[in-house]
């Protein structure tokens, strides 16, 4: 897996995650678990919905 996911999206996908965690637990809603997709995206550095549109967000270097 090519890593499509750059520093600003990961730090994004990271908190989002974890704010949807905390936002379900404090309602007690299984909405929640939501929050699993943006903090494995995250984590990972891979979103698979980029994937088809070839959208990358890492900054390439340069040469």
């Amino acid at each position: 897996m090519k890593t499509n996911v750059g520093n600003t999206d990961r730090l994004f996908r990271l908190v989002l995650g974890v704010v949807i965690i905390a936002l379900g637990v404090v309602f007690q809603s299984w909405w929640g678990a939501i929050g699993i997709i943006p903090l494995f995206t995250g984590t990972m550095r891979w979103c698979p919905a980029y994937l088809p549109f070839g959208i990358s967000t890492c900054k390439t270097p340069k040469v």
